[in-house]
């Protein structure tokens, strides 16, 4: 029988490259997935219902939240975010690991509701590198961008909370700082499939053996 399957949460500022890491890692190891998250905001450019969000209407994702339907959710820049706990846990239960990518008030509430996770937070290297990659989004207005640099302080703060810390350094000074983020990613998701409680199962078997 398959081991299940383990959460790992990524999240941390706007711009810090949460969704380029996560899909180079995906690009690279077809045997980690993505858990596909609610989400009241509007599609950006590009983006597919069903894979990138799951996007509802402001009315739909209250009536879910009144069904107990969340893994975990949060409202975080004027638009509600979500988990499905149906969705979360059929994944776990089929063996496979997944990757959550949430904003931070997501990753804590679901670490405090589950000790089985881990939380990853992805971390710019300086303020300059993170407002610069906010501008080079196109997508966000001047006052977007003020507001989530002022929550960046907040945000980071809550870092001392989690597992693990990848720092997605700055592209101009290390050119392969995208691969090296994921790489160090994967990095801990190999390290958890090694852990005493995956291996209990043939360690029992190769001691019953032994002692034949």
């Amino acid at each position: 029988m398959a081991n299940r399957g383990k959460l790992f949460v990524i999240s941390g500022p706007a711009g810090a490259g949460k969704t380029e890491i996560v899909k180079k890692l995906l690009e690279k190891h077809p045997d980690v997935r993505l858990s596909v998250s609610c989400t009241t905001r509007a599609p950006r450019p590009g983006e597919v219902d069903g894979v990138n969000y799951h996007f509802v209407s402001e009315e739909r994702f209250r009536a879910l939240i009144e069904e107990g339907a969340f893994y975990e959710w949060a409202h975080v820049h004027q638009n509600h975010y979500g988990t499905l706990k149906s969705t979360v846990q059929r994944e776990l239960d089929e063996g496979h690991d997944l990757i959550l990518e949430i904003d931070v008030q997501g990753c804590l509430q679901a670490m405090a509701q589950d000790d089985t996770v881990t939380g990853i937070f992805v971390c710019p290297p300086s303020r300059e590198n993170l407002e610069r990659r906010l501008r080079g989004r196109g997508t966000e207005t001047e006052e977007s961008i003020r507001v989530r640099l002022n929550n960046v302080a907040s945000e980071v703060a809550t870092a001392y909370k989690y597992h693990y810390v990848i720092i997605h350094q700055d592209w101009s000074d290390v050119p392969n700082a995208l691969e090296i983020a994921a790489d160090e990613v994967y990095a801990v998701i190999a390290a958890k499939r090694l852990e005493i409680e995956n291996r209990r199962a043939f360690l029992d078997a190769l001691s019953a053996s032994l002692k034949a």
